[in-house]
C-alpha cells in the first residue's frame, strides 16, 4: 500500500510528532482515533484523506502512520522519562511518567511491533483492509440496541459514561492477546464499545 507516500520521511516528516505530542498535551483527558486525525488533518497532515467518503486504504493508511508515531513517541518518552502514552481504539492520552509501569506499557508489545514496523503497511492489500473492515462490522452490526452493547461488556442501565469506559479499559486490557487473551473476543468488545459510543449522539 505504497500508492501515496514513497518513505517515512514524507509520510511523518519530524515536526508531525512535535505536532502530535502537543495535540496529546492539550487533551490530558484523551482523544479518541477520529478526533485525533481531525486535528492533525486541520493542521495539514494526511491530505489523501481529502476525497469524501475517504477510500478504506486511505483511511487504514492514516490509521497506521498514526498507531506508528505514537508507539514512536511511546518509546521516545519511556526512555526520556517524559510520560506514557497510552494507545488504544478509542482513546489516546499522555499521563505523567511512572516508572514500573511505563516500563510494562513498552514491553513485549506486539502491537507497537507491528506498527513500528512500515513494511506491515506496505505490505497490506486493499483486500486485506477490506476483510478487516469487514470482521469489525460483522460485530458491529450483533449489537442491534444499547442493552446487547452493555451486556457484551457485562452492564446493565442504568450505567453512566465514565462506567462504561472504565469497564472498556478493564475488559481490553484484560482480553487483549498480547496478555494472554483471544482477539475474537477483544474484537467483541471494541465494537460493543463502538456500538454505545456512537448511541450518543
Amino acid at each position: 500500500m505504497s500508492d501515496y507516500y514513497d518513505n517515512t520521511a514524507e509520510r511523518l516528516p519530524q515536526i508531525f510528532y512535535r505536532d502530535l505530542e502537543l495535540q496529546l498535551k492539550q487533551h490530558p483527558e484523551g482523544l479518541s482515533e477520529y478526533t485525533l486525525l481531525k486535528k492533525l488533518k486541520a493542521l495539514g497532515y494526511f491530505g489523501f484523506l481529502s476525497n469524501r467518503p475517504a477510500k478504506p486504504d486511505a483511511l487504514y493508511m492514516a490509521h497506521f502512520l498514526l498507531f506508528h508515531a505514537l508507539y514512536r513517541l511511546q518509546k521516545n518518552n519511556y526512555y526520556e522519562k517524559k510520560g506514557i502514552i497510552d494507545i488504544g481504539p478509542f482513546n489516546i492520552r499522555l499521563r505523567d511518567y511512572q516508572s514500573g509501569e511505563a516500563a510494562l506499557t513498552v514491553s513485549k508489545d506486539n502491537l507497537a511491533a507491528y506498527y513500528l514496523d512500515m513494511a506491515n503497511l506496505d505490505n497490506t492489500s486493499r483486500a486485506d483492509v477490506e476483510a478487516l473492515l469487514d470482521a469489525f462490522w460483522r460485530e458491529y452490526a450483533r449489537f442491534d440496541n444499547r442493552e446487547a452493547a452493555l451486556s457484551e461488556l457485562g452492564l446493565v442501565d442504568p450505567v453512566d459514561e465514565l462506567t462504561i469506559k472504565e469497564t472498556y479499559r478493564r475488559l481490553a486490557m484484560h482480553h487483549h492477546p498480547d496478555r494472554g487473551g483471544e482477539s475474537k473476543r477483544l474484537q467483541a468488545i471494541n465494537a460493543a464499545y463502538a456500538h454505545l459510543c456512537k448511541s450518543r449522539f
